[in-house]
């Protein structure tokens, strides 16, 4: 068994974690969520590859939205949204969650990114946190 996989575009709680899905047929499962290795899917560790960060705040969106090339008005991006993008310059995956948005970057950039969205959001009272890989962001956890 396994949790259930959301459609294109969307996150899922699951398990204990996340599941995304920012490409057609590709899920990305976060902290303990587990999903279905069948039918010739396969299960592939990236836990190393991607640094997360929990944004959160009344204006966490307005904050974001001068250097996202997503719409991140609630009625265009809803809560259980997910997507790929980039935000100031650099590739991302975003998740609207009840407790606010996650954003996950390749290793190799989150020191910019961490940076740059530190800075940003500063003005706008936004609680930046890094996401644990076993974070339950559905409960408002960030550790």
């Amino acid at each position: 068994g396994g949790a259930a996989l959301p459609p294109f575009g969307r996150v899922a709680a699951a398990a204990g974690g996340l599941i995304l899905c920012v490409r057609p047929g590709r899920w990305l499962a976060l902290g303990a969520a587990t999903a279905v290795a069948a039918n010739g899917n396969a299960v592939v560790d990236l836990s190393s590859a991607l640094c997360g960060f929990h944004v959160a705040g009344p204006r966490v969106r307005e904050a974001l939205a001068r250097s996202c090339r997503l719409d991140l008005d609630p009625r265009e991006f809803p809560a259980d949204g997910a997507a790929r993008t980039i935000i100031a310059q650099v590739s991302a995956i975003v998740a609207a969650l009840p407790s606010g948005l996650l954003l996950l970057t390749p290793s190799t950039t989150a020191r910019h990114f961490h940076e740059w969205i530190a800075g940003a959001a500063r003005p706008f009272g936004v609680a930046l946190m890094p996401a644990a890989v076993g974070t339950d962001f559905s409960r408002g956890e960030t550790t």
